[in-house]
Protein backbone atom coordinates (compact mmCIF):
# COMPACT_ATOMS: atom_id res chain seq x y z
CA UNK A 1 0.00 0.00 0.00
CA UNK A 2 1.60 3.49 -1.43
CA UNK A 3 1.52 5.69 2.14
CA UNK A 4 2.89 8.68 -0.12
CA UNK A 5 6.04 10.10 -1.01
CA UNK A 6 8.78 11.44 1.54
CA UNK A 7 8.08 14.83 0.25
CA UNK A 8 4.30 14.58 0.63
CA UNK A 9 5.19 13.30 4.36
CA UNK A 10 7.58 16.02 4.82
CA UNK A 11 4.96 18.63 3.16
CA UNK A 12 2.25 17.62 5.84
CA UNK A 13 4.49 17.17 8.67
CA UNK A 14 5.70 20.97 8.19
CA UNK A 15 1.84 22.10 8.17
CA UNK A 16 1.52 20.72 11.59
CA UNK A 17 0.64 23.84 14.19
CA UNK A 18 3.20 25.39 15.92
CA UNK A 19 0.66 25.11 18.60
CA UNK A 20 1.36 24.78 22.42
CA UNK A 21 -0.17 21.46 22.18
CA UNK A 22 -2.75 19.96 24.38
CA UNK A 23 -4.56 22.47 26.93
CA UNK A 24 -5.69 19.40 29.40
CA UNK A 25 -1.93 17.90 29.15
CA UNK A 26 -0.38 21.06 30.30
CA UNK A 27 -3.18 21.73 32.95
CA UNK A 28 -2.58 18.46 34.89
CA UNK A 29 0.33 20.46 36.41
CA UNK A 30 -2.20 22.44 38.30
CA UNK A 31 -3.41 19.38 40.03
CA UNK A 32 -1.40 20.03 43.40
CA UNK A 33 -3.64 22.99 43.55
CA UNK A 34 -6.92 21.85 43.31
CA UNK A 35 -6.07 19.09 45.38
CA UNK A 36 -4.83 21.25 48.04
CA UNK A 37 -7.81 23.36 47.39
CA UNK A 38 -10.39 20.82 47.84
CA UNK A 39 -8.80 18.63 50.68
CA UNK A 40 -8.46 21.99 52.59
CA UNK A 41 -11.79 22.26 52.38
CA UNK A 42 -12.41 18.95 53.77
CA UNK A 43 -10.16 17.93 56.13
CA UNK A 44 -7.87 21.09 57.44
CA UNK A 45 -4.80 23.44 56.21
CA UNK A 46 -2.27 20.54 57.34
CA UNK A 47 -4.26 17.83 55.31
CA UNK A 48 -4.48 20.12 52.43
CA UNK A 49 -0.63 20.68 52.02
CA UNK A 50 0.09 16.98 52.15
CA UNK A 51 -2.33 16.24 49.88
CA UNK A 52 -0.59 19.04 47.36
CA UNK A 53 2.74 17.49 47.97
CA UNK A 54 2.01 14.23 46.86
CA UNK A 55 0.35 15.38 44.06
CA UNK A 56 3.58 16.59 42.79
CA UNK A 57 5.34 13.95 43.87
CA UNK A 58 2.98 11.65 42.00
CA UNK A 59 3.15 13.57 38.76
CA UNK A 60 6.78 13.38 38.92
CA UNK A 61 7.14 9.81 39.04
CA UNK A 62 4.69 9.52 36.20
CA UNK A 63 7.01 12.03 34.37
CA UNK A 64 9.64 9.41 34.88
CA UNK A 65 7.78 6.27 34.22
CA UNK A 66 6.77 7.40 30.41
CA UNK A 67 10.39 8.30 30.17
CA UNK A 68 10.39 11.99 30.51
CA UNK A 69 13.92 13.29 30.59
CA UNK A 70 13.29 17.09 31.51
CA UNK A 71 12.11 17.93 34.63
CA UNK A 72 8.77 20.13 35.02
CA UNK A 73 9.51 23.34 36.61
CA UNK A 74 6.18 23.63 38.02
CA UNK A 75 5.78 20.06 39.15
CA UNK A 76 9.22 19.99 40.82
CA UNK A 77 8.49 23.54 42.42
CA UNK A 78 5.46 23.00 43.62
CA UNK A 79 6.65 19.55 45.34
CA UNK A 80 8.91 21.22 46.99
CA UNK A 81 6.44 24.18 48.22
CA UNK A 82 3.56 21.67 49.17
CA UNK A 83 6.28 19.81 51.29
CA UNK A 84 8.31 22.46 52.92
CA UNK A 85 4.61 24.21 53.94
CA UNK A 86 3.65 20.70 54.92
CA UNK A 87 6.76 20.31 57.29
CA UNK A 88 6.33 23.78 58.85
CA UNK A 89 2.00 23.51 59.65
CA UNK A 90 3.09 19.69 60.90
CA UNK A 91 5.84 21.48 63.03
CA UNK A 92 3.31 24.16 64.83
CA UNK A 93 5.03 27.01 63.36
CA UNK A 94 1.73 28.17 61.49
CA UNK A 95 -0.02 28.44 64.51
CA UNK A 96 -0.94 32.31 63.29
CA UNK A 97 -1.65 31.46 59.88
CA UNK A 98 -5.31 31.90 58.32
CA UNK A 99 -6.68 30.34 55.37
CA UNK A 100 -5.96 33.54 52.99
CA UNK A 101 -2.60 33.41 54.45
CA UNK A 102 -1.81 29.93 53.82
CA UNK A 103 -3.73 30.44 50.15
CA UNK A 104 -1.23 33.74 49.67
CA UNK A 105 1.85 31.94 50.01
CA UNK A 106 0.71 29.04 47.91
CA UNK A 107 -1.00 31.42 45.11
CA UNK A 108 2.55 33.82 44.96
CA UNK A 109 4.62 30.56 45.04
CA UNK A 110 2.77 29.47 41.70
CA UNK A 111 3.14 32.98 40.28
CA UNK A 112 6.88 32.78 40.78
CA UNK A 113 7.09 29.44 39.52
CA UNK A 114 5.41 29.89 36.44
CA UNK A 115 6.97 33.79 35.88
CA UNK A 116 10.58 31.76 36.47
CA UNK A 117 9.86 29.02 33.63
CA UNK A 118 9.12 32.09 31.27
CA UNK A 119 12.41 33.50 32.67
CA UNK A 120 14.42 30.79 31.64
CA UNK A 121 12.51 30.27 28.73
CA UNK A 122 11.13 26.66 29.34
CA UNK A 123 7.43 27.87 30.06
CA UNK A 124 5.88 25.33 32.12
CA UNK A 125 3.22 24.40 28.76
CA UNK A 126 6.13 23.75 26.72
CA UNK A 127 6.47 19.90 28.25
CA UNK A 128 3.10 18.58 27.23
CA UNK A 129 3.29 20.66 24.00
CA UNK A 130 6.45 18.45 22.76
CA UNK A 131 4.35 15.38 22.81
CA UNK A 132 1.99 16.77 20.67
CA UNK A 133 3.94 18.30 17.54
CA UNK A 134 7.01 16.98 15.79
CA UNK A 135 10.31 17.37 16.73
CA UNK A 136 11.28 19.75 13.99
CA UNK A 137 8.12 21.95 14.99
CA UNK A 138 9.08 21.88 18.43
CA UNK A 139 12.58 23.56 17.74
CA UNK A 140 10.58 26.78 16.10
CA UNK A 141 10.70 30.28 17.65
CA UNK A 142 6.80 30.19 16.62
CA UNK A 143 6.20 27.20 18.79
CA UNK A 144 8.40 28.56 22.02
CA UNK A 145 6.75 31.98 21.86
CA UNK A 146 3.35 30.31 21.30
CA UNK A 147 4.09 28.72 24.80
CA UNK A 148 5.72 31.94 26.31
CA UNK A 149 2.31 33.18 25.33
CA UNK A 150 0.18 31.04 27.35
CA UNK A 151 2.25 30.75 30.15
CA UNK A 152 2.43 34.45 30.76
CA UNK A 153 -1.68 34.33 30.35
CA UNK A 154 -1.84 31.85 33.67
CA UNK A 155 1.22 34.05 35.06
CA UNK A 156 -1.30 36.88 34.76
CA UNK A 157 -4.48 34.96 36.22
CA UNK A 158 -2.53 33.19 39.32
CA UNK A 159 -1.59 37.15 39.80
CA UNK A 160 -4.89 38.39 40.20
CA UNK A 161 -5.22 35.36 42.71
CA UNK A 162 -2.74 36.35 44.48
CA UNK A 163 -3.87 39.92 44.43
CA UNK A 164 -7.64 38.74 45.95
CA UNK A 165 -5.50 36.63 48.99
CA UNK A 166 -3.54 39.77 49.75
CA UNK A 167 -6.58 42.03 49.76
CA UNK A 168 -8.10 39.41 52.14
CA UNK A 169 -4.91 39.02 54.67
CA UNK A 170 -4.81 42.41 54.23
CA UNK A 171 -8.43 44.13 54.90
CA UNK A 172 -10.09 40.54 56.59
CA UNK A 173 -13.35 42.93 56.34
CA UNK A 174 -13.28 42.61 52.67
CA UNK A 175 -16.52 40.66 51.76
CA UNK A 176 -15.39 37.21 50.92
CA UNK A 177 -17.64 37.38 47.38
CA UNK A 178 -15.24 39.55 46.08
CA UNK A 179 -12.29 37.22 46.34
CA UNK A 180 -14.66 34.55 44.86
CA UNK A 181 -15.15 36.31 41.83
CA UNK A 182 -11.56 37.69 41.49
CA UNK A 183 -10.31 34.39 41.57
CA UNK A 184 -13.15 32.84 39.21
CA UNK A 185 -12.95 35.11 36.97
CA UNK A 186 -8.84 35.02 36.22
CA UNK A 187 -9.31 31.35 36.25
CA UNK A 188 -12.10 31.38 33.83
CA UNK A 189 -10.78 33.96 31.73
CA UNK A 190 -7.13 32.12 31.42
CA UNK A 191 -8.50 28.50 30.57
CA UNK A 192 -10.96 30.03 27.75
CA UNK A 193 -8.35 31.81 26.38
CA UNK A 194 -6.19 28.63 26.02
CA UNK A 195 -9.05 26.77 24.70
CA UNK A 196 -9.42 29.36 22.03
CA UNK A 197 -6.01 30.24 21.22
CA UNK A 198 -5.11 26.20 20.49
CA UNK A 199 -8.75 26.09 18.13
CA UNK A 200 -7.49 29.32 16.40
CA UNK A 201 -3.91 27.54 15.20
CA UNK A 202 -5.38 24.17 14.79
CA UNK A 203 -7.85 25.91 12.39
CA UNK A 204 -4.89 27.74 10.61
CA UNK A 205 -2.83 24.73 10.23
CA UNK A 206 -5.64 23.14 8.44
CA UNK A 207 -5.82 25.92 6.44
CA UNK A 208 -2.37 25.42 5.65
CA UNK A 209 -2.77 22.02 4.99
CA UNK A 210 -5.25 22.23 2.22
CA UNK A 211 -3.66 25.33 0.50
CA UNK A 212 -0.61 22.73 0.56
CA UNK A 213 -2.86 20.02 -0.81
CA UNK A 214 -4.28 22.06 -3.56
CA UNK A 215 -0.91 23.39 -4.93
Amino acid sequence: MNHGSPATAAQTESAKPASAGSPVGSMLAFAPFVAFALVEKLLGLLAGLVAGALVSIALLARDRLLGEREVNILEAGSALMFSGLAVLAWSGGTEAWTIWTVRLSVDSGLTLLVLFSIAIRRPFTIQHARHRVSAEIARKSAFLRANMLLSGVWALAFAVLTAADALMVLRPQTPVWIAVVMTLGALLAAFKFTISFAARRQATAKAVAGKGKSA
